[in-house]
């Protein structure tokens, strides 16, 4: 059994943080899961363009008001309490937060190691 406390993960390696964003890597491929799992804050204000070429990605909103663009289509949706979005065709996407920050749960398949480092794209490589 696994049991972490995100109060031990703030202030170390596993929370990453960029312009407008923190990841706190709960679970990571050490865990030996198979996958990742993140709570993650985006700034209100913040847009956040990514691509995910190597991973799937799941996100479940559990606060504040936000959108996901896919960029290919230009297509927006609302995202708020309560909605998930997977990028399950490493689709190119802007992420939003419009009104309060928005906090995500979100799940990596494969599991990042928590080393990686957005590249120009926006994506991780296929290894930490």
């Amino acid at each position: 059994m696994i049991v972490k406390h995100l109060k031990d993960i703030l202030g170390t390696k596993a929370h990453a943080a960029g312009e407008g964003w923190e990841s706190r890597r709960i679970l990571l491929a050490a865990d030996g899961l198979g996958y990742s799992l993140h709570d993650t804050l985006v700034s209100e204000g913040a847009a956040l363009e990514l691509e995910y070429k190597n991973h799937v990605e799941t996100n479940y909103c559990i606060a504040g008001e936000g959108e996901v663009e896919e960029v290919s289509t230009g297509r927006v949706w609302p995202l708020m309490a309560g909605s998930v979005y997977v990028l399950n065709a490493h689709e190119r996407h802007i992420l939003r937060a419009l009104k309060g920050d928005l906090r995500l749960v979100c799940v990596f398949t494969p599991a990042l190691t928590g080393e990686e480092v957005h590249d120009e794209s926006g994506s991780y490589a296929a290894e930490g």
